[in-house]
Order: C-alpha cells, then sequence, then structure tokens
C-alpha cells in the first residue's frame, strides 16, 4: 500500500500512521521527524530549512523534494509506504506524479479549528528521536520522558498557539486543496477524527479496508 496521509497540522496523522504502519509492515516516512533530525545534526539541508521551521512556515519544495526522493529509493518502501507531511502543495502533488510513484490513495483525517489548537497545546515532542506524546490523548509511561529513548519530552515552537493558528492558515490556502486534486484522481478517502485514538483508528481502518 502507497498511501498518503492528510489533515490539518495536529489531526493526528503521525499517530495513525504508526499504527497503519505496524498493520500493513509498511514504513512510514514523516518529513517533519527527516527536517528534525537535519535541523539537529546542523546539515546544509537543515540550515535551509531552519527560518521556515522557526516561523511555521513551509519549508522550500526543492528541500522537501529532494528528501523525498532519497527516502524512498530506500529498499524498505519498494512494498510501499505512508507520506506523512508531504505533499503539502500542489506543486508538490505533481512533483510526486512527476517521479512516477503510483499512490493508492490519499487519506485525510478530519479534524475542526478549534479542536486542532485544543489537541496541539497539550502535544509534547521527544527532543531525540521525534515521537509524538499528549498530555492527554496519549500519555507517556513516565511524564516528560520518551517510551522509545528515554528522551525528554518538550513542547515544539511550532506548537504554541499563535504558530498554530498560522499553521493552519496555511494549511487552508496551501495544503487542503489536495483534497479536490486527489478527489479528482478517485484517490481521496476520507475519516472523521475522534476524541479518542482507538476510535479515529476504527475509521480510518475502514476507510483503508475500501481501497
Amino acid at each position: 500500500m502507497k498511501l498518503i496521509l492528510l489533515g490539518a497540522p495536529g489531526a493526528g496523522k503521525g499517530t495513525q500512521a504508526e499504527i497503519i504502519s505496524e498493520k500493513y509492515n509498511i514504513p512510514t516516512i514523516s518529513t517533519g521527524n527527516i527536517i528534525r533530525a537535519a535541523l539537529k545534526n546542523g546539515t546544509e539541508m537543515g540550515l535551509k530549512a531552519k527560518a521556515y521551521i522557526d516561523s511555521g512556515r513551509l519549508v522550500p519544495d526543492d528541500v522537501v523534494i529532494g528528501i523525498i526522493k532519497e527516502r524512498l529509493a530506500a529498499d524498505d518502501c519498494q512494498n510501499g509506504f505512508i507520506l506523512d507531511g508531504f505533499p503539502r502543495t500542489i506543486p508538490q502533488a505533481e512533483a510526486l506524479d512527476d517521479m512516477g510513484i503510483a499512490i493508492d490513495a490519499a487519506l485525510s483525517i478530519e479534524v475542526s479549528d478549534r479542536e486542532i489548537v485544543k489537541r496541539m497545546s497539550g502535544r509534547r515532542v521527544c527532543e531525540k528521536c521525534g515521537a509524538s506524546y499528549h498530555i492527554e490523548f496519549k500519555k507517556p509511561s513516565k511524564e516528560g520522558v520518551c517510551d522509545a529513548c528515554g528522551g525528554a519530552l518538550v513542547i515544539r515552537k511550532d506548537d504554541e498557539p499563535d504558530t498554530v493558528l498560522d499553521r493552519l492558515d496555511i494549511y487552508h490556502k496551501q495544503t487542503e486543496p489536495l483534497k479536490n486534486y486527489y478527489s479528482a484522481q478517485g484517490k481521496l478517502i476520507t475519516a472523521q477524527g475522534q476524541q479518542k485514538v482507538e476510535d479515529t483508528t476504527k475509521l480510518v481502518l475502514a476507510a483503508l479496508s475500501e481501497i
């Protein structure tokens, strides 16, 4: 299965990607995590992306597309993959098509802006491995500590309320049109985001079963 996850920042794409990845035994490719790793390591690409990440803006297409091309060429992507955070614009979607990557479906997780702000204010991210948690919906076993690697959990700048509102504005203007793009190809499926992760998962897996 070659799947794209769509939805506003904080809609639960990362959490559902983990579940889908385990069920279908395919890797999740999160551009956010890859870019944050580049930021931490101080790579040339990371330095280019830093100004955009800090202000909640989108990373330029040429940087993001370069990351994706390299990642999709890896052996673990040959039987399928989940793209989380790419494409974010119509030009990126067109670039993906131009690569000859045949996508089976684009799954949009639908959540209201009001709920997004509530969710993201409680989000915590591991500063080492990038794993995502929430103080209400997805608590770590030990407060402030990542279950996966033991790293410290922190609030990212782009999860602060003012930045969240800016990111939602960008999403509606630049990313939401992708729903029409993939709908026109007959590849769009949707799931309504729920308060509980497991309830959203049921709807997500039901939608995927129809592909």
